[in-house]
This record gives structure tokens, sequence and C-alpha cells, in this order.
């Protein structure tokens, strides 16, 4: 029997009030229930990715050591999650950063979205950045619209008060499983 998937978990805002924790630990607790995968966290925060000093491309052999530890780190990873806020109408310039430098290590492997306060252009911004870097985005996404986000952070609110949540994490996290095992093992062949 083949292992399950390993399905990263990235926290992807590096604001020091961040409310990205919280939906990260939701969604990791409802992944952690399921047999069909296994789930690491990855915080943006724990990885000193350079902004604009890195000269070279991702798909440069030169790489900095940080982009290396990066790659290192999504290797091993077959599929992942982003939890992601919505500023301005897009994504966080870190988690931009992360995909840019990012290289070879992500392509050909499912990506799938939690996204909050606001949330559908963000995760739109994801989807084509997602694809151009050979990517597979799932269809389902978790959607954390502005009322259920006042709710959880500011009115003592819970996800359990909001049961669409719980279904759309259980259709993104299917997708994510049947793509992961889909597309693992051509990626291997190549």
């Amino acid at each position: 029997m083949t292992s399950p998937p390993l399905i990263g978990i990235v926290v992807s805002s590096a604001r020091e009030a961040r409310f990205d924790e919280k939906h990260e630990l939701w969604i990791h607790e409802i992944a952690k229930q399921r047999k069909d995968l296994a789930i690491e966290l990855i915080d943006l925060c724990d990885h000193s990715l350079p902004f604009f000093d890195d000269p070279q491309s991702a798909s440069s052999a030169d790489q900095s050591r940080a982009r290396q530890r990066w790659a290192d780190r999504l290797a091993p990873i077959d599929g992942l999650i982003v939890v992601t806020p919505e500023y301005d109408q897009g994504t966080s310039a870190e988690l931009k950063v992360a995909f840019d430098i990012a290289g070879q290590e992500i392509g050909r492997k499912p990506i799938g979205f939690v996204g909050y306060g606001g949330t559908g252009r963000a995760i739109e911004q994801l989807q084509l950045v997602a694809i151009e870097l050979q990517m597979a985005p799932v269809r389902n996404a978790v959607h954390i619209g502005i009322a259920e986000f006042i709710g959880i952070w500011q009115q003592g609110k819970n996800f359990n008060d909001y049961p669409h949540l719980a279904q759309a994490a259980k259709a993104l996290l299917d997708d994510i499983v049947w793509w992961a095992q889909a597309l693992k093992t051509p990626r291997e062949n190549i």
C-alpha cells in the first residue's frame, strides 16, 4: 500500500498581527481527521526569503541559500493548501515572492486555497500564478467572507458557527487528495 500524499498547509501572511494562524489551525484540524493524507505546516515567517536581493530567476542553477532551503522544504510535498488573506484585492507580497522563487519543486502538484477577508480576488490571482508555475489549482476552495471573518475575529464566534465552511473544507481536501494521487506517479516518472 502506498503512503498517503503529503500536503503542505502554507501560512502566507507575515504580518505581526496576522489572522492566518486561526484558519491554518482550523483546516489543519479538519485535515488531521482524514486517513488519506499527511499534513505538514509551512509558515512563511520561518523562511527568510529574498525580496529583491536575489539576481537570478528561480530556474537558474545558481540559487541563494535561502532559495535553496525553500526549494528543499517544498520538494517532498505532494500538494499545497495555501491560507491567504486578501490585501488590496490581491494576495500577500510574501506569498507571491515565495511562489516566484520556488522553482520546479512546486510544478505539477495540486494547490488549493483557504482565503479570508474578501478572498475571491486573491484566490483568483493565485490560481493564475499557480497555472503559470505548472501547478494544478483545484476547483474547490474555502472562502471565509467578511461576515464570517468578523464573527470569528471580533464577535466570539468560531468555525463551528459556520457549517458551510467545513463542507467547503471537505470538498477542498477531497480535490487535493485526488489530484495529489493522480499527479504523483507521472511527476516521479519525468
